[in-house]
């Protein structure tokens, strides 16, 4: 079973860039597809994008695809969100997730997801 911890989220002007961090613990991250997932308040839950385990596809939705790249250091147990040319509208609480373990197939559905971290606060200031 795998851990999940976000990190580096925060406070950012509007325009500006962020770089948000996904760290496992527990297994070899390279077994697992990861996707990142957001929420701002009284909202559902929504897929920012994808990476499959070796690093090589990725995906994304029409609303951050251009903005946002996933990448991952599976020597390091680390995915990474890199967004830019952040918005007002980018403001919520940004959350890893992993499929279960060997699972290759790239998903956009929430349930498909068996582990999450606890989550990490983007704020987007105008």
């Amino acid at each position: 079973q795998v851990q999940l911890v976000e990190s580096g989220g925060g406070l950012v002007q509007a325009g500006n860039a962020l770089r948000v961090s996904c760290t496992a613990s527990g297994d070899d991250f390279g077994n697992y597809v990861v996707a990142w997932f957001r929420q701002a308040p009284g909202k559902e839950r929504k897929f920012v994008g994808m990476i499959s385990r070796s690093g090589g596809s990725t995906t994304y939705p029409d609303s951050v695809r251009g903005r946002f790249a996933i990448s991952r250091d599976n020597t390091k147990n680390t995915v990474f969100l890199q967004m830019n040319s952040l918005k007002p509208e980018d403001t919520a609480v940004y959350y890893c997730a992993a499929r279960g373990r060997g699972l290759s197939q790239l998903t956009a559905r929430p349930a498909d997801y068996a582990y999450w971290g606890q989550g990490t606060q983007v704020t987007v200031s105008s």
